[in-house]
C-alpha cells in the first residue's frame, strides 16, 4: 500500500486538529504507519493463511501523547473515578426490546439511513450510558461477527492483567513496555509478543468468558487481527475496562485506562468524533481477497458532562479515508441517538 494513498486520512486529521497534529499524523504515515500499525491480511477468499506484518514503528513526536511506556501499575489501594457499575446482564439485553426498549435502536437507525445508503460498507454499532443503562444498537444480528483488527489489543491486555490478577503478580517491565506500544500506537510485534503470552486464542477466549464477551472468538493460526466480535461485545469490553463491575482489579482499570487515554496523534479519530475521548482504539485492517477494509473504534467519550460507551464496526469500505468517515459520523450518531437530539 502506496504512502500517497494515506492523503485524504492526513487531510481529514489536518481538518480537525491543529498544524501540530496534522503534522505528526503525516509523520506516521511517511515512517510506514499503515504497514505496520493495521494488522495486513494476506488471507485469499478460499481460507488461506492471513499473514500480520509488524514492523518498525516511528514513537511520536515529545509532547504528542502522553508517555504512557513510563506508566506504572498503580496499587490495589489507588483509586480512580468510574462510573456506576452496570451489569453484563444489561448489555446483553440493550437494544432488543427488553431494556430499555426499541425506540433508542429505531432513532438510531432513522439517523444512520442516509450514512449506510451512501457505502458498500456494512456497519455494527452500540453505544451506552454507563450512568442509567441506556442503550441503542445497529446492525446486530445474531451470528454476525467482525474482524476485530487492531481494536483487539484493549482484549489482549485485558487478558494479560487478568492473568497477572490471578498470578498475584504485576506486570513486567518488558510487558509494561509491549502494552504501552500495543496500545498507543498500535505497534504488532508487542501485539504479536503479548498475544503469546495469554497463550493465543485459547487464552483470549478464556479471558472473554470471565469479561462477558459471549460473541468474540480468538483469531486462529496466531492471527490475533483476525479476533471475529459483536459491537455488544465491545461495550462488554468497554464496561470492564471503565466500569466498577469488573474482573478486572481497580489496579488493572486504572492502568488500561492510562494507555487508552494516551493514543498517539495521528491514530486520535474514530469514535473521538462524537465528543472528547477519555479512552481510545481504532482499528484498520486490508482484506486482500477484496482489497477492501475494515475499518472500527471503540471508547469512552465525554457528551454534555456524561459519559458514553461506543463501539463501531465495520467491513467493505474502498479506502480507509472513506472507513474512518464512515466510522466517525455513525459515532456521532449513535451518541446523538441516546441523547434523543434532533
Amino acid at each position: 500500500m502506496s504512502r500517497h494513498s494515506f492523503a485524504p486520512l492526513v487531510a481529514t486529521v489536518a481538518r480537525r486538529h491543529s498544524s501540530r497534529y496534522a503534522l505528526a499524523a503525516l509523520a506516521l504515515v511517511m515512517t510506514g504507519w499503515a504497514a505496520t500499525s493495521g494488522f495486513a491480511d494476506a488471507a485469499r477468499a478460499d481460507g488461506a493463511r492471513a499473514v500480520p506484518r509488524p514492523g518498525p514503528m516511528a514513537e511520536p513526536a515529545p509532547g504528542t501523547a502522553r508517555a504512557a511506556a513510563s506508566l506504572t501499575l498503580p496499587s490495589a489501594s489507588a483509586t480512580a473515578a468510574h462510573p456506576p457499575a452496570v451489569s453484563v446482564a444489561a448489555l446483553r439485553t440493550a437494544g432488543t426490546g427488553v431494556a430499555p426498549g426499541a425506540a433508542p435502536d429505531q432513532a438510531l437507525a432513522r439517523r444512520l439511513a442516509p450514512v449506510v445508503a451512501a457505502t458498500p460498507a456494512s456497519l455494527s454499532v452500540a453505544v451506552l450510558d454507563p450512568a442509567d443503562g441506556r442503550a441503542a444498537r445497529y446492525g446486530v444480528q445474531a451470528g454476525t461477527t467482525y474482524d476485530t483488527a487492531s481494536i483487539v489489543k484493549v482484549d489482549i491486555l485485558a487478558a494479560l492483567l487478568l492473568k497477572a490478577q490471578d498470578q498475584h503478580r504485576g506486570l513486567t517491565e518488558q510487558e509494561k513496555a509491549s502494552a504501552a506500544s500495543m496500545i498507543r500506537i498500535s505497534d504488532n510485534a508487542s501485539a504479536d509478543a503479548l498475544w503469546r503470552v495469554i497463550g493465543q486464542a485459547p487464552g483470549l477466549n478464556a479471558a472473554n468468558r470471565r469479561l462477558g464477551l459471549t460473541g468474540t472468538t480468538g483469531g486462529g493460526d496466531g492471527h490475533w487481527g483476525l479476533t471475529q466480535t459483536t459491537a455488544t461485545d465491545q461495550l462488554a469490553l468497554l464496561r470492564a475496562v471503565f466500569g466498577a463491575d469488573s474482573p478486572l482489579d481497580q489496579a488493572s482499570r486504572a492502568y488500561l485506562r492510562g494507555l487508552m487515554g494516551g493514543i498517539a496523534a495521528g491514530q486520535d479519530w474514530g469514535v473521538s468524533a462524537a465528543g472528547p475521548v477519555t479512552g481510545l482504539k481504532n482499528g484498520w485492517l486490508q482484506r486482500t481477497a477484496t482489497g477492501r477494509w475494515d475499518v472500527n473504534s471503540i471508547g469512552l467519550v465525554r457528551v454534555d458532562g456524561h459519559d458514553r460507551l461506543v463501539a463501531v464496526l465495520s467491513r467493505g469500505s474502498v479506502s480507509m479515508a472513506d472507513g474512518v468517515q464512515l466510522v466517525e459520523k455513525a459515532a456521532k450518531a449513535a451518541v446523538q441517538a441516546l441523547d434523543g437530539k434532533a
